[in-house]
């Protein structure tokens, strides 16, 4: 399908009742832009780079309204800043505990962790919205070691 078109999300985001603004049109912009993983503060801070009278609350309210028609999703990735994504560009991520390293689990994969729940649990899941914690293989295998270590100086 491939990336959406600022004019197209500005178009849905008129045909939901919102205004068209300068301050939207740069939020949308901004979001269109290829990136990995876009805090509000990122965002604030490019939208601010062309018109810099748009307040950071205001792009907090533009998110939040874009969220509210469906056109964006925040993702929690660990103990940081959620995160924005177009909702057509939206993914389940993996987080490492330890290094901070975010993977974009593939689409998929994520919808077969969704069905084995669904299924299984009875349960329906929106993995786009959170992130799974774990540890990456480089620091699995650092822990690994750690652990022999200490039980190695416990025998």
């Amino acid at each position: 399908m491939g990336q959406p078109s600022v004019d197209r999300i500005l178009d849905q985001l008129r045909g939901s009742g919102g205004r068209i603004t300068s301050a939207r049109r740069a939020v949308v912009a901004a979001l269109v832009e290829p990136s990995d993983h876009r805090t509000a503060e990122n965002l604030i801070s490019l939208v601010q780079a062309t018109c810099p009278d748009v307040a950071p609350s205001t792009v907090y309210r533009i998110l939040e309204s874009l969220e509210e028609i469906g056109v964006v999703v925040h993702v929690h990735l660990g103990h940081g800043a959620a995160v924005y994504h177009l909702s057509e560009a939206s993914h389940a991520h993996l987080v490492c505990e330890d290094c901070g390293r975010v993977v974009e689990v593939p689409p998929d994969l994520a919808k077969s962790i969704a069905d084995g729940i669904r299924d299984r649990l009875d349960f329906s899941v929106a993995l786009r919205h959170f992130s799974i914690t774990g540890r990456c293989r480089a620091c699995e295998a650092k822990w690994s070691k750690a652990r022999l270590r200490h039980a190695d100086k416990r025998a």
